[in-house]
C-alpha cells in the first residue's frame, strides 16, 4: 500500500514532537558525545606535548597530575561511545597532531606559556561542558542524570586545571591575551567540526 504524502507529513511531525518532548534526538545526543571525546582526546595529547618538553622540570610533576585526569575523562568518554554505538570523529588523526603540537610549542616558550595553553583550553572546555549541562537540563535531566553527573565532574575539573594555570603565572607570559583568544578561537572550531565529522 502507498502511503500519501500527508499522511507522511503527519507521522514525521508526531517523532519529531516525541523526540523534542522526551530528550535530545539520537543525532544530537551522538554529536554531544562525539565532542566531549575528540575534546578529551585533544586535551590528552596537549598535555603529551607538554610533557614531552618540560616532563623533567619543576613543572612537570604538576601536568603530570592534570594529565592523569584528562586520561581518566577520555577512558570513560571511550566507553560511553562504546555503550551508545557512537563513532568517534573522523579528525582524531588531526587532533593528535594538532594537540601535541600545541601543547609541545606553548611548552617551549615556558611553564607560562604551558599554563596559558591551559588556561585557554580548560576555559573554553568549561564552557561548553556548561552549555551541554543546560542543554540536558532543559531536555529531561532525569533520563540524563548519569550524564550530567560525568559531565559535571569533568567540568569541574577542568576548572581546577584552569585555576592552576593561573595560579601557575599564566597571565604573565607576554602575549598572554593573543595567546589565549587565538587558542580558545581553534578550540571553537574544533568544537564545531568534531560534532560534525
Amino acid at each position: 500500500m502507498v502511503q500519501r504524502p500527508a499522511i507522511i507529513g503527519r507521522r514525521r511531525k508526531a517523532r519529531l514532537r516525541h523526540k523534542c518532548a522526551f530528550g535530545l534526538s539520537k543525532e544530537m545526543m551522538h554529536r554531544m558525545l562525539r565532542v566531549d571525546h575528540a575534546g578529551e582526546y585533544g586535551a590528552n595529547r596537549i598535555y603529551a606535548g607538554q610533557m614531552a618538553v618540560l616532563g623533567r622540570s619543576r613543572t612537570g610533576p604538576l601536568i603530570q597530575q592534570m594529565w592523569d585526569q584528562e586520561k581518566k575523562h577520555l577512558s570513560k568518554f571511550n566507553e560511553i561511545l562504546a555503550e551508545n554505538r557512537v563513532r568517534p570523529t573522523a579528525l582524531l588523526p588531526l587532533w593528535n597532531l594538532a594537540g601535541f603540537a600545541l601543547g609541545a610549542s606553548t611548552a617551549l616558550l615556558g611553564k607560562e606559556g604551558a599554563m596559558a595553553c591551559t588556561v585557554a583550553v580548560e576555559e573554553s572546555i568549561s564552557e561548553h561542558y556548561n552549555s551541554q549541562i543546560r542543554a540536558l537540563m532543559e531536555s529531561d535531566p532525569e533520563r540524563y542524570t548519569e550524564l550530567l553527573q560525568v559531565i559535571k565532574e569533568f567540568r569541574d575539573d577542568e576548572m581546577d586545571h584552569h585555576d592552576t594555570g593561573l595560579e601557575h603565572d599564566a597571565e604573565s607570559l607576554p602575549g598572554y591575551w593573543l595567546l589565549k583568544n587565538a587558542i580558545q578561537l581553534g578550540c571553537k572550531a574544533a568544537i564545531y567540526v568534531s560534532q560534525r565529522v
